[in-house]
This record gives structure tokens, sequence and C-alpha cells, in this order.
């Protein structure tokens, strides 16, 4: 079954981002999902002709968790959005257990933004080891190098440049200050409920 490119148009107009910046987002992550499913098919058909143990095999391998990781992080992110997004609710499962984890809830957004500003590209993300019962800040860097295994990612921030060049330049934190104003909570709290 093929991986299907989701809809975020419902983003256009979103306040701090513009639609052009939106739109060609949509379009990189619209061949991260093409890619995917090319890579996938590939893989596929290269295991059926007895090609499993070549050097193209395993390069395939290896380029597919870049592919899938940058279409299902794309979808993350996009989700985690909504026009004026909403405030976390103080009273919620999750906003207690960032205090817990972090000490309040204002220590735990100074650690994602500056995590978010940070040198460099990649991701930050909000998520929650279910095992250990402990929420981190992680810095995912080429999609594919820095995640933890079994962790749910709850709250996904873009910080590769196409996410804010267009609109922002090298100002990667007036970015993030448009992010938080963005974040649809309700989307976070659902991840972070369903742990």
């Amino acid at each position: 079954m093929a991986y299907e490119e989701q809809k975020f148009e419902n983003l256009l107009g979103m306040e701090g981002f513009s639609d052009g910046l939106l739109n060609n987002h949509f379009k990189l992550y619209a061949g991260y999902v093409v890619n995917a499913n090319k890579v996938a098919d590939a893989l596929l058909a290269m295991s059926k002709e007895g090609k499993a143990s070549t050097p193209e095999y395993a390069e395939l391998k290896r380029r597919f968790g870049w592919e899938f990781n940058g279409m299902r992080l794309h979808e993350f992110y996009f989700s985690n959005l909504s026009k004026g997004g909403n405030a976390v609710d103080s009273k919620s499962a999750l906003r207690k257990k960032i205090a817990e984890d972090f000490g309040d809830y204002e220590s735990w957004e100074n650690d994602f933004k500056s995590t978010g500003a940070m040198r460099g590209i990649g991701w930050v993300v909000l998520a929650y080891d279910p095992q250990g019962k402990r929420l981190f800040n992680l810095w995912i860097n080429e999609h594919n190098l820095g995640h933890l295994a079994g962790a749910v990612p709850l709250l996904v921030m873009d910080v590769f440049e196409h996410a804010f060049m267009l609109d922002y330049g090298t100002d990667k934190v007036s970015y993030i200050t448009a992010v938080f104003k963005n974040i649809d909570w309700g989307v976070v709290n659902e991840r972070f409920d369903s742990c």
C-alpha cells in the first residue's frame, strides 16, 4: 500500500507564515511521500529479484529511513499547527507531566526554544518515552539521526532552513516565536493521551 500525501492547505493564511513559504514547504513534503514510496517499491523489487545482498540494496535500505522520516516528521509538524493555535491546558495531563519532568512549563519552553535556536539543521521534538515514563526535548538531525527508539513524538518543529528562510532569513528565533503562536495543543495533548 502506497503512502498518500496529506493535505495541509488549512494552514494557508496562518500568521507568521507566508503562503509562499507554506506552499514551498508542502511541495518539499510531497517529495518525501513520493520518494518514500519509490524507495519502498524498489527495495521490494530488489528483494524479489534476489538482490538483497547488493551494495545498491544496502544504500536504498539506508535511504528509506531518510525519506520515510522526512515524510512522517513533516506530517507531525504540519498537524500540530493551526491558525492562531490554542493555549496549552494548564490542567492537562501533558502540562502536569511537563512540569514534573522539566520543573515547570516555562523551563520546558525555554529548553525547547533553545534547542531549536541551536546552529544547524534538523528537527526539535518533544517526545515521550512510554517505558521510562519521561519527556525529552530532542534534536533530530538529518531526519534519521537522533530519534530515541520507542519514544513517541508529541510536538514537532522543523528547523531546516526551508521552514523559515523565505520569511525570516537567518532569524530563526522569530520563526520559533511564530511556531509557538500557532501550536495546536489539542493535537499535542491527544498524542500524549494516546501513549
